[in-house]
């Protein structure tokens, strides 16, 4: 499995039609709704938003992909079978379409999605799917820079912190660099479902 690293924008112009093509990573549905809300405020004038996404879960692979008014199969299917052919996960891919005035029919339709789509990914930075995890760690302030440090090393990043009598952190890092972390900071960890995590 891999997964895109970065958000990666293409356009072209076929017969008249404008389409761009938005690659974002997502780690939840939730990003994904965020994602695609953010993409409608947008482009409030367009045509057509289709989209396709793939997202691992606690419970297995979540995925869904939407026409957006465009004859049935000929937008978000195409989509969803380039992100499922590269075996790509926790991402969205959204075409936002602005009519140009010229039909392109259902198989020219579905030559544009499927085609923005390849082309999305060919030019996205795409790596191998490294599973990650989400904890919630309370620590004295004294501990913060130490952390900080190591987090670099390990490839993690502080999701949240709060501020009270000590440091509350909601921290995600790689599966395989829990027991490193947790051996330079032993405590009590609470682990969060991806779901979970308050954005």
């Amino acid at each position: 499995m891999n997964c895109v690293k970065s958000r990666q924008t293409i356009e072209e112009i076929i017969k008249k039609s404008r389409f761009i093509g938005v690659i974002i990573p997502c780690a939840n549905e939730n990003e994904v709704l965020l994602n695609l809300k953010q993409l409608y405020d947008e482009h409030p004038n367009a045509s057509h938003i289709a989209y396709a996404y793939r997202i691992k879960t606690d419970h297995g692979m979540v995925y869904r992909f939407h026409d957006a008014g465009e004859p049935a199969g000929t937008a978000g299917k195409p989509i969803f079978q380039h992100i499922e052919g590269k075996e790509l996960i926790n991402l969205l891919i959204a075409v936002i379409r602005y009519f140009g005035g010229v039909k392109l029919g259902a198989g020219g339709l579905t030559r544009a999605y499927a085609n923005t789509a390849k082309q999305l990914i060919e030019a996205a930075e795409i790596g191998a799917y490294v599973e990650l995890v989400n904890i919630r760690l309370t620590l004295d302030y004294k501990q913060m820079q130490p952390l900080e440090y190591l987090l670099k090393k390990l490839e993690g990043q502080i999701i949240k912190q709060e501020f009270s009598g000590q440091v509350q952190l909601i921290i995600r890092l790689p599966a395989e660099q829990l027991n490193t972390l947790l051996q330079s900071f032993p405590g009590t960890v609470d682990y969060l479902p991806a779901s979970k995590i308050p954005l």
